[in-house]
């Protein structure tokens, strides 16, 4: 995403530099970055997870500017992961390498400051709808050593595909090809990978699902949000302003900037979960 253009508080908001750069694991792409607030030796984990249709995208560029130091500023951890990308690798592994950096940063809470019982992933667009995947299958937590048990929340942003054939059915030319791309054509595994399918079981305690005004999304976050109600899993959801791509880009770039309506909702729903 492209560096913003014009004056006013916007164009000050700088995400500070990452105070380390771990491997979670052995390719170029199991790293994240690191931010703790100092001297903290216990800070709640808030793990981000980029979109970019599960084929592009870092974790560098992808996070907006506000959350790291705004994150910071509320006393939470933050870390940004990047994970493999299709076509290289699957979103089978993608959803894998959500769990295993987040297993690799509680491993580790005691030397990094983390509080490893307070934990809660969010992401945007693709990286939506695999922490959501990651909060409602837990076979990806357990084959990282990990259940529910370990995370208190999930914060999908502005995702879509929470239910893949329909997102699928529903998609132009251009969509229809990157989701055929990440999920293929085979409905049994479109199943598989949509959180929808799996909000049934037992699931992460809490999620806030967080939107703008894209048709597809709003039907997708209200469809996940009935079916963990169903299944009595605590959920909220945020309607904020915002029209097609650009307010799909705006929700996940002025998240945590104090006057971006969505902040206080977030802000509000993680002191919650993590006390």
């Amino acid at each position: 995403m492209g560096a913003r253009r014009g004056g006013g508080a916007e164009a000050r908001v700088a995400a500070p530099a990452p105070q380390q750069t771990l491997a979670y694991g052995s390719d170029p792409l199991q790293a994240l970055d690191l931010w703790v607030p100092q001297d903290a030796k216990r800070a709640p984990l808030v793990l981000f997870v980029h979109g970019g249709g599960w084929k592009r995208g870092s974790k560098s560029n992808a996070v907006g500017r506000a959350m790291p130091g705004h994150m910071l500023e509320q006393g939470y951890a933050f870390a940004s992961i990047d994970y493999r990308l299709v076509p290289a690798a699957t979103v089978e592994q993608q959803a894998a390498d959500v769990a295993a950096a987040l297993a690799y940063l509680l491993k580790q809470a005691d030397t990094l400051g983390i509080d490893r019982s307070r934990v809660v992933l969010t992401g945007h667009s693709a990286g939506a709808h695999l922490v959501a995947l990651v909060g409602t299958d837990e076979r990806y937590l357990k084959a990282a050593g990990l259940s529910f048990a370990d995370i208190d929340g999930v914060m999908p942003n502005d995702g879509a595909a929470y239910d893949v054939s329909t997102q699928i059915a529903g998609a132009g030319p251009m969509m229809k090809r990157t989701y055929e791309q990440a999920f293929g054509t085979d409905p049994a595994r479109h199943k598989a990978l949509s959180p929808l399918t799996h909000a049934a079981a037992p699931n992460a305690p809490a999620f806030l699902l967080i939107h703008v005004q894209r048709a597809d999304g709003v039907a997708q976050n209200k469809a996940l949000a009935e079916a963990l109600r169903r299944a009595g899993t605590k959920v909220e959801v945020g309607s904020f302003p915002g029209e097609g791509l650009r307010g799909h880009a705006e929700i996940n770039r002025k998240l945590g900037e104090p006057d971006y309506p969505a902040t206080p909702v977030m802000d509000a729903w993680l002191k919650t979960v993590l006390g």
